[in-house]
């Protein structure tokens, strides 16, 4: 019995040791308001590469967590490879929930979102613990395309150096931007899946396309079979796109490891 009691006790202890990484909350100051987030920073003093995580039209956490499993799935992948991960909350902090079926949504990707953008940067500048030289953006959805107009040349502030190291946009909406002549200052890449029904695979291609020449180094990574949310961990598929869409997210891994270590 004491033995069963003890394999027990030290079963509990090695799960409490591999225990994921709860986040710090943080404030960062707005012009009106102040923007929450969530801080996933590694052991020691560092300095450590950020990555700025911005998420969709679902909002970052719901009533009983802070982080959805989507974005912790993401938060602890980057931590283990030494990146500190701030995830800005743009709806929670004006008190809003999930925005995905509101029509006149309050929070534009191309104004709010931005501002929180530039806001958490400038929060990450004053920080000991940041590589200031190496402060990421990644987006999904909704925060993809807020991403997209941030890394816009004529969204670079005034004070703006060392300026963001990379970007990387999942499925953003690119149709507005791809119409408006898009291009980047910084290396973007965006990823998307070949059958996506909610962003356009062909719109996001026609952006990056057309920015070749007149600015940073822009990329698009399409996965073949693979639609919308194709990387979010554990959710279910239809037996027929799950290999396709497990391929997809496993290469998506792949291709943000490399796209950041640039």
């Amino acid at each position: 019995m004491r033995l069963r009691l003890t394999a027990v006790f030290l079963t509990l202890l090695m799960s409490a040791a591999h225990a994921a990484p709860a986040p710090q909350p943080v404030e960062i100051p707005l012009p009106s308001g102040v923007l929450h987030a969530q801080l996933y920073k590694p052991a020691g003093a560092g300095p450590f590469p950020v990555v700025i995580a911005l998420h969709g039209c679902g909002g970052l956490g719901s009533h009983s967590e802070p982080v959805l499993p989507r974005y912790r799935d993401w938060a602890e992948r980057l931590l283990k490879s030494g990146n500190a991960v701030l995830l800005p909350d743009s709806y929670g902090s004006r008190e809003l929930g999930p925005q995905c079926r509101v029509k006149e949504m309050h929070v534009k990707a191309r104004r709010e979102r931005v501002a929180d953008i530039a806001a958490a940067r400038a929060w990450l500048m004053q920080q000991p613990f940041v590589a200031q030289d190496r402060v990421s953006l990644i987006g999904w959805a909704n925060g993809a395309s807020a991403l997209l107009w941030a890394v816009r040349p004529q969204s670079a502030g005034r004070h703006l150096e060392p300026d963001f190291r990379a970007a990387i946009a999942f499925y953003p909406d690119c149709r507005i931007s791809a119409g408006l002549g898009w291009s980047t200052r910084v290396p973007t890449l965006v990823l998307i899946g070949a059958d996506d029904e909610v962003s356009s695979p062909p719109a996001c291609r026609q952006m990056v396309d057309g920015a070749r020449g007149r600015s940073a180094l822009a990329r698009i990574v399409v996965y073949p079979g693979a639609d919308h949310d194709f990387d979010r961990a554990g959710t279910p598929q239809h037996a027929a796109a799950a290999p396709t869409d497990a391929e997809a997210r496993a290469a998506s891994q792949q291709d943000v490891a490399q796209w950041l270590a640039r």
